[in-house]
């Protein structure tokens, strides 16, 4: 199984950037895919989750409304579109994808198999 994420960079406060994490050896359609992140020196954290039916999760409270996760199961993939980026949301991004269907874990890093490289996303102030 490989998940690779791209889409990362360098952009201003209150741009926008989309990733993208293609999964092989696996199908979003039987995963959950979800997006952690990592800024320098904090804990990776959760970003957003969907389901292995499609239906997404609550976001975390800090992207709400500026951050969109999707998918597209033709071509195996999760995106995340991130709008009016904050130079908080500066981290290495990583995507992720998981069995089990407990909600109440969906937000835990523990309870995901499969893990991508990571890319990074820096916003400028």
């Amino acid at each position: 199984v490989q998940l690779q994420a791209s889409g990362g960079g360098l952009v201003q406060t209150g741009g926008s950037l989309g990733l993208s994490c293609v999964a092989s050896g696996l199908t979003f359609r039987r995963y959950t895919g979800a997006w952690f992140r990592q800024a320098p020196g904090k804990e990776r954290e959760f970003v957003a989750a969907i389901r292995w039916n499609g239906a997404s999760t609550p976001y975390s409270n800090s992207v709400e409304g500026r951050f969109t996760i999707s998918r597209d199961t033709t071509k195996n993939t999760v995106y995340l579109q991130m709008n009016s980026l904050k130079p908080e949301d500066t981290a290495v991004y990583y995507c992720a994808a998981r069995t089990g269907q407990i909600l109440s874990t969906i937000r835990d890093d523990r309870y995901y198999n499969y893990w991508g490289q990571g890319t990074l996303v820096t916003v400028s102030s």
